[in-house]
């Protein structure tokens, strides 16, 4: 038994959007325009965004020099992804 089918597109939804959102936000930046709320970015990671906000953050060199931001990131990408392994294994017990 596996995961289905609609759980890997929500995941790949999530992960686009959360990408998409870093993207818009640096872009806003640079415009020195309004810009994407610290706790809606971390609110789109923690909706299983985390590893798309973590490629986004990264690829744009977005949010680099905020440490409480950048823990928070972290944490939610850790617990996702212990979360997922967590769900995995115990799929596989079934």
């Amino acid at each position: 038994m596996s995961f289905p089918f609609e759980f890997w597109l929500y995941l790949a939804a999530a992960n686009l959007f959360a990408f998409i959102a870093f993207a818009y936000d640096k872009a806003r930046a640079k415009a020195g325009k309004w810009r994407v709320r610290e706790h809606d970015l971390l609110l789109f990671a923690l909706l299983g965004g985390g590893p798309g906000a973590l490629i986004g953050r990264w690829a744009f060199r977005h949010k680099t020099r905020k440490p409480g931001f950048s823990i928070a990131l972290y944490c939610i990408a850790a617990a996702e992804a212990v979360l997922l392994a967590a769900a995995a294994s115990t799929i596989g017990r079934l």
